[in-house]
């Protein structure tokens, strides 16, 4: 499990109900953990997955946070926690041959991800 915002001079944002599976979600927040904002933008601005949109999103906002609520310029920060936790999943339904049916999984996802100043991390 990632740490968890444990520090007051961090910050953090969170996007809650993403419809896209936990398990693709982290393959993105585990490629810009513990690294600096201006680099984490560019590995995400540059990734061909579909959720590095969302991830960017929460990590332009906590961003924003972090210079509204601490006064923190978003040059001096660095991504102290970043994960991915699994939200309700949607339980569908699929005909299948001879009247019956199979279940279709729609999963959900919390991203979280937490920023600190450089030199706290």
């Amino acid at each position: 499990m990632a740490q968890k915002n444990t520090n007051p001079n961090w910050v953090s944002a969170t996007a809650r109900y993403v419809h896209v599976a936990p398990r693709k979600a982290r393959l993105v927040v585990d490629m810009i953990r513990n690294k600096p904002v201006d680099r984490a933008l560019e590995l995400l601005q540059f990734c061909e997955r579909a959720v590095a949109v969302d991830v960017e999103k929460v990590l332009r906002s906590a961003m924003a946070n972090a210079y509204q609520n601490k006064g923190i310029r978003p040059d001096d920060l660095v991504i102290a926690a970043a994960y991915v936790d699994e939200g309700p999943t949607l339980k569908r339904i699929r005909p299948r041959a001879k009247g019956s049916a199979s279940r279709i999984n729609k999963r959900t996802s919390h991203i979280t991800v937490t920023v600190a100043p450089r030199k706290e991390a």
